[in-house]
């Protein structure tokens, strides 16, 4: 009884075989289907390898919210040299809110010469290739974002010369933390000094011929500091072409959360329209010789991830990358061989054309002849 009840069941699972077994007697194997079969296995290795490159490789994901958070500070990351001496240029933050934060809380001001070494020099030029790239290449912001923490940092090298030059320029690097509100940050002649309706600057004591405010922004970013971010002014320089000349950037700042596998950082991302002019009251161009940084933040916040393909995905697509390909070069050889058999066809019917035969009446008979038994012999 059980035999009987197993013969059954196994009989059962024969029939449900979806993957019936031909004995190889049964198989007629040809040239074409052996080039079309080689043909087969070179795609689906090419598109396997390309598709493990794929599953390999990550990308960044977007999400935009609104920031909700009003309360906590934001630090503005410092690194510029001016073509004047530390004595004669003052540098600070005041808000919408009338609130000021003068250069004293966080930042140094360090006398250096303003010609770059050679070493300096490269990285300079570097950074300036870079920023051209991306203003062209906008994917190529993520590869920056991926590569965070895994490059060096994007800060000019220390000196290697001792040279003998005295310095003619002024660094002005460190931090600030400010109200996380519209503000301008200036770098302009003379010592800030607060008062009751705003602040002003000691320019009294400093010449006109003295003014000169070619600068060099070697690093200049909001938030979290990530070594190997690079951002939107980093390596910039200006000359100025006049003692009294305004530089003007206007900058819109984007809280950004940053999560990666290398790295998970909350900064800030930031664009920036430049402009710059000849302060001459003259002509009617009337304002304050110096360097302006007018920034505003946004009220949208957004949320970068790395994000990977899964491993059953993967599967899915690779599984169907094989399939595919076997049917496709099934049906396009049985579609081959068929207009094959069709063209051969043609020209063997060809070959049987009869041959005129003389009748009697004067006539011609086209027909091909009866083959009988006895014209065989």
């Amino acid at each position: 009884m059980r035999r009987l009840n197993r013969k059954k069941t196994l009989n059962l699972m024969k029939e449900l075989d979806a993957f019936p077994k031909v004995p190889e007697s049964y198989v007629e194997t040809s040239a074409s289907g052996g080039t079309v079969s080689l043909i087969a296995f070179t795609t689906i290795a090419f598109l396997t390898i390309m598709e493990f490159m794929v599953y390999r490789d990550t990308w960044m994901k977007y999400e935009y919210e609104v920031d909700k958070d009003f309360t906590s500070k934001l630090r503005i990351n410092i690194d510029i040299t001016v073509a004047m001496r530390c004595q004669y240029v003052g540098a600070d933050v005041l808000d919408l809110a009338e609130t000021m934060v003068a250069s004293a809380d966080g930042l140094i001001y360090e006398p250096v010469p303003f010609e770059l070494t050679p070493q300096q020099k490269e990285l300079q030029r570097m950074l300036q290739l870079i920023q051209s790239r991306l203003q062209e290449e906008h994917s190529l912001q993520d590869v920056i974002f991926k590569s965070a923490f895994k490059s060096a940092s994007t800060a000019l090298p220390p000196r290697e010369d001792n040279s003998l030059q005295s310095p003619d320029a002024c660094r002005i690097h460190g931090h600030l933390y400010v109200n996380k509100v519209a503000g301008n940050f200036h770098i302009t002649v003379g010592k800030a000094i607060p008062h009751p309706r705003g602040h002003a600057h000691l320019a009294a004591l400093v010449s006109h011929e003295s003014y000169n405010f070619s600068h060099r922004i070697d690093h200049l970013s909001f938030g979290e500091l990530i070594p190997g971010i690079i951002n939107p002014l980093d390596g910039t320089e200006k000359i100025a072409s006049d003692h009294n000349q305004m530089f003007q950037y206007f900058i819109t700042v984007v809280p950004t959360k940053l999560h990666t596998y290398k790295i998970s950082a909350e900064t800030h991302q930031f664009s920036v329209t430049e402009r710059e002019r000849v302060i001459n009251h003259a002509a009617g161009s009337h304002g304050v010789s110096g360097i302006f940084m007018k920034y505003d933040i946004s009220s949208l916040m957004v949320t970068v991830t790395e994000e990977h393909m899964p491993f059953w995905q993967f599967l899915v697509r690779l599984c169907g990358i094989i399939g595919g390909i076997f049917s496709t070069t099934g049906i396009l050889h049985g579609f081959g061989r068929f207009v094959a058999e069709i063209i051969f066809c043609r020209f063997r019917l060809g070959s049987y054309r009869s041959t005129s035969v003389p009748l009697p009446d004067g006539h011609t008979n086209n027909h091909l002849p009866l083959i009988t038994d006895n014209s065989t012999h």
